[in-house]
């Protein structure tokens, strides 16, 4: 535990603050998670409140962002957006880095059978487009953000898999795990106690570059009708109803998507820092 506090102070922190592209995409996404948790006091009008006699107006002082086909807000309901979108991510990745590490960890210490049918598997779900995979599920679902966090951490967690067994196949040859097992340590202490936290990194990058996967995912089939339903906002589909008024009503295509823009580009960001700053061939 201290080895790795040490790390974290004397190597980790100061490469991670020369990148300063990292640092602007970590400040991004701070400043989402906050806006997401304090949106209910600094969103100025009610997300879903109508006005007829404010439909399609254009960007003013009154409305930042302008308002939709309805008369509602549009700055409010990117800032309620938000909080959908950040939701999905973070529960569809912990989906899958969970399932992912799991594989992985199992796979990469027990090898042999074990992990030529855990590959198997991994390699069969490789086959198939992740995307499409997604849209053939939720099609025969009744739409809910809950089956599109699921789906999304169901159809993610491959990449993971490989990468932490890599991890472990190099992890268990270390002298600390021969010790381990010849004191009689179980193979369930040895995985989780000593493989894991070492294990941690690449688990750590991809869950970073996973949450903008799975926000371009959600707003994707949001945009196609078939992820969060209205009148819930959400970044895909406040898209959507903006494509059918773009000639005259940019702002609801522009808005919506400079968010999604933003969010994704400061989660890469981060994601590509953070493994920059692990990686020790990267010398800053």
């Amino acid at each position: 535990m201290d080895f790795r506090h040490s790390y974290f102070n004397s190597i980790f922190w100061p490469r991670l603050k020369r990148n300063k592209l990292a640092l602007l995409g970590g400040a991004v996404v701070l400043a989402l998670f906050l806006i997401s948790l304090l949106a209910p006091l600094i969103s100025p009008y009610d997300p879903s409140a109508i006005n007829a006699w404010k439909v399609l107006s254009p960007p003013s002082w009154q409305h930042w962002f302008g308002t939709d086909e309805l008369g509602r807000d549009v700055f409010s309901r990117i800032l309620y957006g938000a909080r959908i979108s950040l939701k999905v991510g973070f529960v569809a990745v912990g989906i899958a880095v969970t399932i992912g590490t799991v594989v992985g960890l199992l796979s990469g210490y027990y090898s042999g059978l074990v992990d030529a049918a855990l590959m198997r598997l991994v390699d069969i779900m490789l086959c198939f487009p992740a995307f499409f995979l997604i849209l053939a599920v939720i099609t025969f679902l009744e739409p809910s953000i809950w089956y599109i966090m699921i789906v999304i951490g169901l159809t993610g967690w491959m990449g993971v898999a490989r990468l932490v067994r890599a991890e472990t196949l190099s992890i268990r040859e270390m002298d600390y795990i021969l010790a381990a097992r010849c004191i009689g340590c179980s193979n369930a202490r040895i995985i989780f106690r000593h493989i894991l936290p070492n294990a941690v990194s690449p688990v750590l990058v991809s869950a970073t570059l996973g949450v903008a996967g799975a926000i371009l995912t959600e707003s994707a089939l949001s945009f196609l009708g078939i992820g969060v339903q209205p009148p819930t906002p959400s970044w895909g589909n406040i898209l959507t109803s903006g494509k059918d008024y773009i000639e005259f009503a940019w702002w609801l295509s522009l808005f919506p998507g400079l968010a999604i823009l933003v969010t994704v580009l400061a989660y890469n960001l981060l994601g590509e820092g953070i493994r920059d700053a692990l990686d020790p061939r990267v010398k800053r």
